[in-house]
This record gives C-alpha cells, sequence and structure tokens, in this order.
C-alpha cells in the first residue's frame, strides 16, 4: 500500500478503465472480456496494491499477447462439473476471464449448494488475488482462492527456486464498511513488488531473497535477472531457514500448489515456465482453485457478519504497542486507500506513463493524457 506522499499525477478511474479496455481490445480481447481485465487491474490500484495493478497491464499483459503465449480470446471451457464442483481448462487464454467466469459459476451453485469449489487448468496471471472473493463477498457470501505461479520460493534449507508466490486469500463479509480480506503471498515478498523496487531505483530489504551462495541479495535489478535464470529464489513467510517460523511459509505454499496442480491435473513447480525444452517461448498454464461459501447455509448472514464485525473490532480496541497510534485488521488500510483515491484517480509513475503513451501510439488509440 501506497503510505508515503504522492507525488505522482493521477489519472481519474475512467480514463485509465477506457484507456486499457480500449487497448485490450486493440490487442485482440473482446469488448466484454476487455472490461473485465481492466476493471481487474485498477481493482488492484484502488486498494494501492500497486505490483499487480496498472504497473503491470503492458508487461504482463500486452506483451505476452504479442509474444504468442497469450490468447486474447478465452475459450473457456467446462471440462467436468458437479452440483457444486466445477475443472474449468482456459485454454492459455485471459486467467482473468477465466476467473471472472468460474467466480459467478461458483456464486450461483453456492446459493443452492451452501458451498461450492473450482479448479481452473491452463490458465494465465489472474490478477490481484483479492478479486476473486470480493465477487463472493459482494453476494454476501466467503470467497477463497489461491494459484501457484512460476518458480520464485526456496523450500525451507534450499536455495532453488520451487514453488511460486503462491497466495492464499480469503474474503469475509462483515457489519462494518469493508469486508475482511486477507490477500498476501506466501512468500515475504514477490516478484511484482521487486518490480516496483526495481522500476523506482530502491533496494529489496534484506532477508526476501536468497542467492545460491546461502546469502540475502537486495539489489532489485539483480534478483530480478537471479530469479529469472534461477541463481535467485524469494524466501517463503518467515523468511531463511526455521528461526523465524519459515517452514511455515514454505508449508502453505506447498498447500497452494498442491491445490491448484492436482486437482486439475495441471502443471505444477518447474513445469510452470514460459519456455519449453527447445527454448521457445510458451504458455505459462497456471493452475488456480476458488471455493465460495454462504454463510446463510450455516448460522445465516447476519449472524455471520456481526460476529465477524466484533472480532475484528476487539482486535482493533486491544491494547497497543508504545508509539503506535491503532491496530488495523486485514482489508482496512486498502479501504483507506479507496477512500482517498475515489476522487482523486489512479497515480501513474513515469515507467508507466511511458508504456500508456506506447501502447496508444502503436495502436492509434485517441487518447491524450494530462502527463503529457
Amino acid at each position: 500500500m501506497q503510505t508515503e506522499k504522492e507525488s505522482r499525477p493521477y489519472l481519474s478511474w475512467d480514463l485509465v478503465g477506457n484507456f486499457m479496455e480500449d487497448a485490450f481490445v486493440a490487442y485482440g480481447v473482446p469488448r466484454e472480456d476487455a472490461k473485465i481485465c481492466a476493471d481487474v487491474l485498477m481493482e488492484s490500484d484502488r486498494q494501492g496494491i500497486e505490483s499487480h495493478g496498472s504497473n503491470r497491464f503492458k508487461p504482463v499483459y500486452l506483451d505476452r499477447i504479442e509474444e504468442g503465449i497469450l490468447n486474447p480470446v478465452t475459450d473457456y471451457e467446462v471440462v467436468k462439473e458437479t452440483p457444486s464442483t466445477l475443472v474449468i481448462d482456459a485454454n492459455d487464454g485471459m486467467g482473468m476471464v477465466a476467473s471472472y467466469k468460474t467466480m459467478q459459476s461458483l456464486i450461483e451453485k453456492a446459493r443452492k449448494n451452501g458451498i461450492s469449489m473450482a479448479a481452473v487448468r491452463n490458465s494465465s496471471h489472474y490478477g490481484i488475488a483479492g478479486y476473486w472473493p470480493l465477487m463472493a463477498v459482494r453476494e454476501g457470501m466467503i470467497g477463497i482462492t489461491g494459484t501457484n505461479a512460476r518458480s520464485s520460493i526456496a523450500p525451507t534449507f534450499g536455495v532453488e527456486n520451487m514453488l511460486g508466490t503462491n497466495p492464499l486469500t480469503f474474503g469475509m463479509p462483515t457489519d462494518e464498511d469493508f469486508p475482511f480480506m486477507l490477500d498476501c503471498a506466501t512468500s515475504i515478498s514477490q516478484r511484482g513488488k521487486i518490480e516496483v523496487y526495481a522500476r523506482t531505483g530502491q533496494d529489496a530489504p534484506e532477508g526476501v531473497v536468497i542467492g545460491h551462495d546461502g546469502r540475502a541479495m537486495t539489489d532489485s535489478g539483480e534478483i530480478l535477472k537471479g530469479l529469472t535464470d534461477g541463481t535467485a529464489a524469494l524466501t517463503p513467510l518467515g523468511g531463511i531457514g526455521e528461526e523465524l517460523g519459515g517452514y511455515k511459509g514454505y508449508g502453505y505454499a506447498t498447500v497452494v500448489e498442491i491445490l491448484s496442480a492436482a486437482l486439475q491435473a495441471g502443471s505444477f513447480l518447474k513445469l510452470i515456465t514460459n519456455v519449453d525444452e527447445a527454448g521457445n517461448k510458451r504458455p505459462y498454464r497456471l493452475g488456480h482453485f476458488f471455493i465460495v461459501i454462504d454463510p446463510e447455509a450455516f448460522c445465516g448472514l447476519d449472524t455471520f457478519k456481526k460476529i465477524a464485525g466484533d472480532i475484528l473490532r476487539d482486535l482493533r480496541a486491544s491494547k497497543k504497542a508504545p508509539g503506535q497510534d491503532r491496530i488495523f485488521t486485514a482489508g482496512e488500510k486498502e479501504w483507506f486507500v479507496w477512500q482517498e483515491r475515489k476522487e482523486k484517480g489512479v497515480p501513474i509513475g513515469e515507467a508507466v506513463q511511458k508504456e500508456f503513451i506506447a501502447v496508444r501510439d502503436e495502436k492509434n488509440l485517441p487518447y491524450r493524457f494530462p502527463f503529457e
């Protein structure tokens, strides 16, 4: 979340959303799918989680479409279905589109059956993980998701990047203005944050990345190279070794890997790569899982929301550490960012400004940006 005084120019939400939607269409994404993709990216910026917002618009999505490793048209295929489960093949299409359609189906299944679950295979980056539980929360339900990713995390006592950053994400409705939303990777940091550090010329904090020599790495540019060529790895939650509980993050990352891959018989660990045996680029073929739970099938929505809210309020009202003004609960800071940004718009840094201009000029889109 952005906490420093903002120096970047703000663009209106409509301008950024319309531009990204039109750009996706120009790259071959159908209009309705492009709306989904643009909204997922903007949700990340709404919450101040800029590692997954407009920062990734061009390098993760448009560039991959141009490289031929991401299909702009998503062939959404139902492989297997029961009243409460789904197995979906995204056929190397837009992960955000496949995830949106899957969550729509799961919400309807949970409304009928109390709980539902899906696994998606042959997918691609699905944007900010928290978007998908929020779809359930808006319908008064609990949402859970996870996804595997290209190898980045070293197992405890290892130095080889084996597991993805593998977020395990929960969203729950409450009786407050904002839901409980826990959206975090199972590593201390994730590749997207390292990319932001590199873009802004900052070093990564010590301890978030380990080199093949077993020592911590901090140079962001060198880390990105190392994560690509396999000479560096992110550390799991808890850090290097077992002393601070690194085995816990390692264990949770493995849980996400198994649920993302084994339920849909898909790729895992080192098989998730964009390069084949001959060195040619290919789709990543990620796996995701989604769970939706309807509280009405248990104690009822109102009771659930009240108890969930009481828990969060009690946590925030507990005794604070010396020098601390307040205690937060998960999802609260992101809600505050949205309160600040809803009128101001999206802060766009210099690197993303250049990307917007390049995309506009290449596709002859009728836009002019305030920062020009």
